[in-house]
């Protein structure tokens, strides 16, 4: 706790000093309005807002600017969108949807049946960079019934169809004008035009961008007039522009370390608040590696993990110790199966059993002349994931496993990780709507960090084939037993290790009566904001 104290104070005292100096990242040139909100972001949008485009296409602004068919709601339920009503076949294949009436675009365009097959049509014309996502992949066909009917008809039945149309993107509408000449987006886009709340209407790259209410939108209209983005690359710059006023609002948990986000809430004239858990911060284990391919050993590592010093010490209590791959409030997740509390008398008894002894010499359990050493990787610009790799070497010592830290910038390590280069790595599922289904259908992507953990079980056959059931079928009693099935797999195995369920923090100057967080954590839902 010693060291915690320190770190405040180092940190109070850094905040003090840089509040005196003068403030250029907040420079922007954007002027503060009445009912305009501020907020810093810690990089560029994007530039052209691309809705069928990842990086450097940033979510939330993608989400500001284009609506989807669906919307996946707080309680994990699919409503209308731009789709105000739909009907799936009996076979689960075709799903057939009825536009809203007159729903405009920002340029007065009409949203039509036509319009939204483009959409549709060029991003599954770009499979190869949508891979990943089995939406996409299960497209067969897009066709116009009339001016306000699309029907989408599929390759095969998929269960989590609806909720993968609800993603920030890529299957969010763009309007006819905001096409390249050659039709296919993934070259660009002329222009954001939506039908979503906001327009986009100043940007300066890597100074800041002015969104405008739109006035026409279908919906109910955000109470907030405008919001300006300014980019402020370090949490300094940004708790600095805090205290002066030049942004209202810090949001994410990425822009502020755990002890930062302290700081400032003990401080008192700042609202802080915390969503409820979003995703899964965990450890995957590579069971095709040489030492962690023994279940004996991925057993004795549940156990070796305190989640509960992690959480106090390293995360300063911004997220709540995890016990299973997702949290129980998530679909399909609220199970009764076997869990992991830390215990490290129970661990020695497993490894004592599977002949790792201790060699007090080396301090280190040796097999076979083999000692117990294994690699973790992680990312050494993430400043969470190295404190916790740290923190397990020195822990886990103390048990008899040599734990190497591989820390490396992201673009190495995404190399080490696709080579299956590792026995330890950091991870994260992707919360809702992803979660559970896409983590887990991931696990069968080659390359895939799931993959190395699940390929080298003896339930692997099981799991593969399980896995693609549960994706296909229709019935919803069948899901949820594939579900149960395959997550009490995992745990068996132990080839995941959850450390924490991730949750979204914000603070904000006292100026808003009304401030909340999305289900989608890539989301600001700005159109829930009210300023006084």
């Amino acid at each position: 706790m010693k060291r915690f104290y320190i770190l405040v104070v180092v940190i109070l005292a850094t905040f003090s000093l840089v509040a005196c100096k003068d403030d250029g990242a907040a420079a922007t040139g954007a002027e503060k309005g009445k009912n305009t909100l501020v907020m810093s972001w810690p990089k560029d949008i994007g530039g052209e807002v691309n809705p069928h485009a990842y990086s450097p296409n940033e979510m939330f602004a993608q989400a500001m600017l284009y609506d989807p068919l669906v919307v996946y709601e707080n309680d994990g339920t699919i409503s209308p969108g731009l789709a105000e009503s739909w009907v799936l076949s009996e076979d689960g294949k075709t799903y057939t949807f009825k536009l809203r009436e007159g729903v405009k675009y920002s340029d007065g365009s009409l949203l039509t049946a036509e319009n939204v097959k483009r959409n549709f049509d060029t991003v599954v014309a770009n499979i190869d960079a949508h891979s990943w996502l089995e939406v996409v992949a299960v497209i067969q066909t897009v066709e116009v019934v009339d001016n306000q009917t699309v029907a989408i008809h599929l390759k095969d039945s998929y269960y989590p169809f609806l909720q993968e149309l609800a993603l920030i993107r890529p299957l969010r509408m763009l309007a006819d004008a905001g096409f390249p000449d050659s039709g296919n987006t993934a070259e660009g886009v002329k222009k954001a035009i939506g039908t979503g709340p906001w327009i986009l209407t100043t940007y300066e790259k890597d100074s800041y961008a002015e969104f405008t209410r739109n006035e026409d939108y279908w919906g109910k209209k955000p109470s907030l007039e405008k919001v300006v983005v300014k980019v402020m690359g370090d949490s300094q710059g940004r708790m600095m522009a805090l205290e002066k006023g030049d942004i209202d609002l810090i949001f994410g948990s990425g822009q502020l370390a755990p002890a930062e986000f302290k700081t400032l809430e003990d401080h008192g004239q700042y609202v802080t608040k915390v969503s409820e858990p979003l995703s899964t911060r965990l450890i995957a284990i590579n069971s095709t590696s040489d030492i962690t391919q023994i279940k004996e050993v991925r057993l004795a590592f549940q156990y070796l993990l305190d989640r509960q010093t992690v959480v106090e010490h390293v995360l300063n209590g911004l997220e709540i110790p995890a016990t299973t791959l997702f949290a129980p409030s998530f679909p399909y997740s609220e199970l009764n199966i076997t869990t992991f509390e830390y215990n490290q008398e129970k661990a020695a008894d497993i490894l004592d059993a599977a002949g790792w002894v201790m060699d007090p010499a080396k301090n280190v359990r040796v097999k076979d002349g083999q000692a117990l050493s294994v690699v973790l990787a992680f990312n050494s610009s993430d400043q969470i994931q190295k404190s916790i790799a740290e923190y397990i070497q020195g822990e886990w010592k103390k048990s008899g496993v040599d734990v190497q830290l591989a820390g490396e910038e992201s673009q190495l390590l995404s190399g080490r990780l696709k080579a299956g280069d590792f026995d330890l790595s950091f991870n994260d599922t992707w919360g809702a709507p992803y979660d559970p289904h896409m983590y887990i259908r991931t696990m069968l992507g080659e390359k895939q960090i799931g993959n190395y953990a699940l390929s080298g079980t003896e339930s692997k056959a099981q799991l593969e084939e399980e896995i693609m059931k549960v994706i296909r079928t229709t019935d919803e009693a069948q899901r949820r037993a594939l579900y149960e099935s395959i997550l009490s797999t995992i745990q068996q195995e132990a080839i995941l290790i959850p450390i924490s369920y991730r949750q979204n923090y914000l603070v904000a100057n006292d100026v808003f009566t009304s401030l909340n967080f999305s289900p989608q954590q890539y989301e600001v839902p700005f159109n829930l904001y009210e300023m006084k």
